[in-house]
């Protein structure tokens, strides 16, 4: 047995689906019955997991390019330590302009991920120019964040500015669009501050394990050279 309805005029499709999943549990179905939705809410709930397979791929692409890019399997996760922090600020933005996580808000919290990443590489990158010159690892990173500061609050804010009046907006579509926009908005002004802190510091104690680790390699391998020249097994500690 079939039933079918409209949406009351104003209703998003993502709001109206869990209340009625939430009538059917009170209906309490006897065993050997279920109910399953078919139409627009079965393309929906296809979408949606979809989605979620997107963003998974994409930030699977993402790292490998970024390890192409700049020749090491660490800096890329430096990098996308951001991602994680953008996703729970974008929920907290809809959840204050009482907007549900549908379709579009997850297509702005996409959108959201490669602004974040963007700014994380260029503190990273010049980080990396600064060490290269043999620049020292704390003067580094305080020396590109204060240079990419500039060039991120310019972007960001240009980003900003020019999602407001989608934001805004009235007329056909212009709420699947504000969802996009006001995930970015929000997401994007809560985390900037916290992504250029936590760059640095993601960095700054990645580099030192991996020193610690070489120099601790390199004592090994002094320690097996003298323990051959003293005639001393591998496993015998030196003196």
């Amino acid at each position: 047995m079939g039933v079918s309805g409209d949406l009351r005029p104003g209703t998003a499709l993502d709001a109206a689906v869990p209340i009625v999943r939430a009538e059917i549990k009170k209906l309490k179905l006897p065993a050997g019955y279920r109910a399953k939705f078919a139409g627009q809410s079965k393309v929906l709930d296809e979408t949606a997991t979809n989605m979620i397979i997107a963003i998974s791929l994409a930030s699977i692409f993402v790292y490998l390019v970024l390890v192409a890019q700049f020749e090491s399997f660490v800096q890329p996760l430096i990098i996308m330590t951001a991602l994680p922090l953008s996703v729970p600020f974008a929920l907290v933005t809809l959840a204050i302009t009482h907007r549900p996580l549908n379709l579009w808000s997850t297509l702005g919290v996409l959108l959201l991920l490669g602004i974040v990443k963007k700014n994380s590489i260029l503190q990273v990158d010049y980080t990396n120019v600064l060490r290269r010159r043999g620049v020292p690892l704390h003067d580094a990173l305080i020396e590109a964040s204060r240079t990419r500061l500039r060039p991120i609050l310019m972007t960001t804010a240009a980003i900003i500015v020019g999602l407001i009046p989608t934001a805004l907006g009235s007329g056909a579509g212009a709420r699947q669009r504000g969802d996009i926009a006001v995930t970015i908005i929000g997401g994007q002004t809560l985390c900037l501050f916290l992504t250029l802190l936590l760059v640095p510091v993601a960095y700054s104690l990645t580099e030192e394990a991996r020193e610690r680790l070489q120099s601790s390699r390199i004592r090994a391998r002094l320690a097996r050279t003298f323990g051959r020249v003293l005639g001393r097994p591998a496993s015998e500690p030196v003196a």
